[in-house]
Parts: structure tokens; sequence; C-alpha cells
């Protein structure tokens, strides 16, 4: 997997985010691809990440995430590309697609 360029992040950054809210989109921070998912309970929460930790396995692709109560925070960054890829608009599509 080979790491995007900056036009290449800013194109699939955009279609990612094509029909998200502001408040609902994905950004760059810290060189990887970020954002923050809200549910309305840890039970929600938790059930998410443990369908995402199925479909990651399946991508052999791992996020960065971190939880508390109703909020999970994702960063992703392919690590054996050295930055963003296109592992990490798949994976983040997929979570879209799960929430």
């Amino acid at each position: 997997m080979q790491k995007y360029n900056p036009a290449q992040i800013a194109q699939a950054l955009l279609e990612l985010n094509a029909n998200l809210d502001d408040e609902q989109k994905w950004t760059i921070v810290e060189d990887k691809l970020a954002k923050t998912f809200k549910f309305k309970s840890f039970i929600r929460a938790f059930g998410w990440m443990s369908q995402i930790a199925i479909w990651a396995e399946k991508l052999n692709h791992h996020p960065e995430w971190f939880n508390v109560y109703n909020k999970v925070e994702i960063k992703l960054t392919t690590h054996d590309a050295g930055g963003i890829s296109e592992l990490d608009f798949k994976l983040a599509a997929k979570m879209e697609l799960l929430y």
C-alpha cells in the first residue's frame, strides 16, 4: 500500500465527507485521518467498536482509537506506507456505513 500525496488525501477526504454534516466530518490531525464518533450510550459505542474490529481484522488494518463512555476517537494511518493511504479511507468508509 502506497502513501497518498496531499492532493490524493484532499480528494479522498472530499469524497468521504460528501454526505456528512460539518460537525461529523473527517479531518487530518497529526498526519492521520481523524474523527470522533458519538453514540447514545457506552454499550452502543462498544458494540460499534466490536463490529469495526471484525472489519479491521479482515482488512488487516487496525485503528488507533480511544473510547470514553459514548465517544470513540479514531485516528487512522497506514504504518507500513508511512502515512495515510487508500486503506485508511476504506476503513473510514466502513466505519461510516456501520455508524
